[in-house]
């Protein structure tokens, strides 16, 4: 009941509230794509944010071109340096939103560096207890978790990485390869998401056609923070096309969080 006189409030504050505009500094968001990917595939998508909130699209290290060139750590201290530096331009609002291995990396910010105003994690990828259960790359997860172990993580490791059925051959450090594959490292999403430094609003949008749609709410979703704000948006996409499929519903969610009273 309460969650409902809630979102009622906000509704109606929407629709008899000026016009939000992203020059007016009311919100930031910062975009990472999927895996092997590059920032140009959420450019898109972020342009359409318009006239909510303004947005940067990064490189991350899973990008096609950078091949896992830097560890877990490393990329959130990346996104870290945007977040911040959307914060000293006076942003009010500062959202962390990625698509597949990019909506991963969103809900790990929020699990370690916490500053972030809202999560958005758009057909969130890269499961890698999963793969590892299953025995995908498993010997060079095992191989690249000793040499980290024996001081050696600059030593280099090749393994087949998985992508939406799609195996790919890369070589690595071990440091980085652990980082980002350890099956209950930070890329193991149902962890990380329950490990939000504070409750904030969080938007998991998934499409009916996407891999992890059948499991559900309680697998990832429900094991965040509460907040009010918060919501499991399904859309008839599959994985790949989810972001321009559920694109309006976002910038609706946006302007609710962009309107709701400092917490």
């Amino acid at each position: 009941m309460l969650r409902l006189l809630v979102m009622t409030f906000f509704a109606w504050q929407l629709a008899f509230s000026p016009a939000v505009h992203a020059g007016d500094k009311n919100c930031a968001v910062v975009l990472m794509h999927g895996k092997w990917r590059n920032p140009h595939d959420m450019t898109h998508f972020g342009r359409r944010l318009d006239p909510v909130c303004t947005y940067k699209s990064i490189e991350m290290p899973w990008a096609q071109r950078r091949g896992y060139d830097q560890p877990y750590a490393v990329a959130l201290d990346e996104i870290s340096k945007v977040v911040s530096a959307f914060r000293s331009e006076g942003y009010r609002v500062v959202v962390v939103a990625g698509h597949s291995f990019g909506a991963n990396a969103a809900m790990a910010y929020m699990a370690t560096k916490g500053d972030a105003d809202a999560v958005i994690a758009l057909a969130a990828g890269h499961s890698p207890q999963y793969s590892y259960s299953q025995g995908i790359g498993k010997d060079a997860v095992d191989k690249a978790r000793d040499l980290v172990a024996q001081g050696k993580g600059e030593e280099t490791v090749t393994m087949d990485d998985l992508n939406q059925g799609r195996r790919e051959s890369i070589r690595m450090s071990a440091v980085s390869l652990w980082s980002y594959f350890d099956p209950n490292g930070l890329g193991h999403m149902p962890k990380t998401v329950s490990e939000f430094k504070k409750p904030v609003p969080f938007l998991w949008v998934i499409g009916t056609g996407d891999p992890l749609y059948r499991l559900g709410e309680a697998f990832i979703y429900a094991k965040a923070p509460a907040h009010p704000l918060s919501r499991y948006l399904v859309v008839d996409a599959g994985h790949v096309n989810t972001p321009d499929v559920a694109v309006g519903q976002v910038v609706d969610w946006l302007k609710q969080v962009v309107l709701a009273p400092a917490q």
